[in-house]
C-alpha cells in the first residue's frame, strides 16, 4: 500500500515562530506591585505606561517610585541619570486605549479572580493581534484567566515578588495554551528585569505561594490557639529559622486580604482541610486591618515602632 506524503506537516524548524519583540510593556494598577514592576521595567530601558482607573493612585505611585529610586541612587546602585532616563519612559494613563500599541501588558491588581477577569474583558479589544498579557497573580489559574481573553496562546502569569525592585525571582507559568515564543519572550524579559526566573506548573499557588502562605496560615492559627504572642512567634521564626522576617510581619508586608485570597484559592483548588484560611485572619480582612498599607494588622504601625494588636 502506497502512502502519498506529499501534504505531510513540514519539518518543525519550519513551524518555529520567531520570540515576540518587546519594547513597549503595560502595567494595570498602581499599587505596591505595579509601581514596582513599572519602576524595574523603566530601569532596564522600556517604554512603559502605567494605568489605573484612580489618578490620585498614579500620582501616589509616581511620587513611590521617584523615592525608591533616590534611594538606589543613594546606594550606588544605579547612577542619577539612569533614574532621569527611566523616569522620561514612564508614562501613566487612565484610558486602557493607552495600551493600543504595547508589545506587553502586565496585569498587577487585587489577587481577586472577578475582578482580573473583568480587567482583561476591558483591555483586549484595545490591544494589537501580536499583543502579550502576562498576570502577575499569585494563585489564581493561568488557564482560567486566559480564557477570558481572545489570545489565550499570548497568556502567561508573570509572578513578581514584593518589593518588586528588590527581590530577584519572578515565577514564570504556562497555562495550557500558552506558546513557546510567549513563554521564551516573557523569560527573556524576565532575565532583561534582573530577575532570576523559576518556571512553576498551573497549580493553585504556583511554588512560592504554595509553601509560604499556609506557614503565614499556620502561624495565625498558632495566635488563635494561644500557642504563642505576635511577638513571640516573629522573633521564634527570626531567630529559631534564621527566616530574615517573622511570618506576621511578613503577612503585613503582603497584606492580609491577600493572604486570605491565597489560601482561599488553595482550599477551593485542593479540597484539603490543612489550606483552611484560619478564623483569625478572616476576621483581621474583615475588620479591615490589611496590614501596612492600613495602618494595621498584626502590628500598629502608627506606633514607632510597631506594636504588636495580639
Amino acid at each position: 500500500m502506497n502512502i502519498d506524503v506529499s501534504t505531510s506537516a513540514p519539518a518543525s524548524a519550519d513551524l518555529a515562530e520567531a520570540t515576540p519583540e518587546i519594547a513597549q510593556v503595560g502595567v494595570i494598577g498602581a499599587g505596591q506591585m505595579g509601581n514596582g514592576i513599572a519602576h524595574v521595567a523603566a530601569l532596564a530601558g522600556f517604554s512603559v505606561i502605567m494605568l489605573d482607573v484612580k489618578a490620585e493612585a498614579l500620582e501616589k505611585a509616581l511620587a513611590t517610585i521617584g523615592h525608591n529610586m533616590d534611594r538606589q541612587v543613594h546606594r550606588n546602585l544605579i547612577a542619577a541619570e539612569d533614574k532621569a532616563n527611566a523616569l522620561a519612559r514612564l508614562s501613566t494613563a487612565t484610558d486602557y486605549a493607552a495600551f493600543d500599541d504595547a508589545d506587553l501588558v502586565i496585569e498587577a491588581a487585587t489577587e481577586k479572580e472577578e475582578t482580573k477577569r473583568a480587567i482583561f474583558k476591558t483591555l483586549v479589544p484595545h490591544l494589537k493581534p501580536a499583543c502579550l498579557i502576562a498576570t502577575n497573580t499569585s494563585s489564581i489559574s493561568i488557564t482560567r484567566l486566559a480564557a477570558v481573553t481572545d489570545r489565550p496562546q499570548k497568556f502567561i502569569g508573570m509572578h513578581f515578588m514584593n518589593p518588586v525592585p528588590v527581590m530577584k525571582l519572578v515565577e514564570i507559568i504556562r497555562g495550557i495554551a500558552t506558546d513557546e515564543p510567549t513563554f521564551q519572550a516573557i523569560q527573556a524579559l524576565a532575565h532583561r528585569l534582573g530577575k532570576t526566573t523559576a518556571v512553576a506548573e498551573d497549580f493553585p499557588a504556583f511554588i512560592v505561594n504554595r509553601i509560604l502562605v499556609p506557614m503565614i496560615n499556620e502561624a495565625v492559627y498558632a495566635i488563635y490557639e494561644g500557642v504563642g504572642s505576635v511577638a513571640a512567634i516573629d522573633t521564634a521564626m527570626r531567630l529559631g529559622a534564621n527566616h530574615p522576617m517573622g511570618p506576621l510581619e511578613l503577612a503585613d508586608l503582603v497584606g492580609l486580604d491577600t493572604c486570605l485570597s491565597v489560601m482561599q484559592v488553595l482550599y477551593e483548588g485542593l479540597s484539603d482541610s490543612k489550606y483552611r484560611p484560619c478564623p483569625l485572619l478572616v476576621k483581621y480582612v474583615e475588620a479591615g486591618w490589611l496590614g501596612r498599607k492600613t495602618g494595621r494588622g498584626f502590628y500598629d504601625y502608627t506606633q514607632t515602632p510597631p506594636r504588636p494588636t495580639r
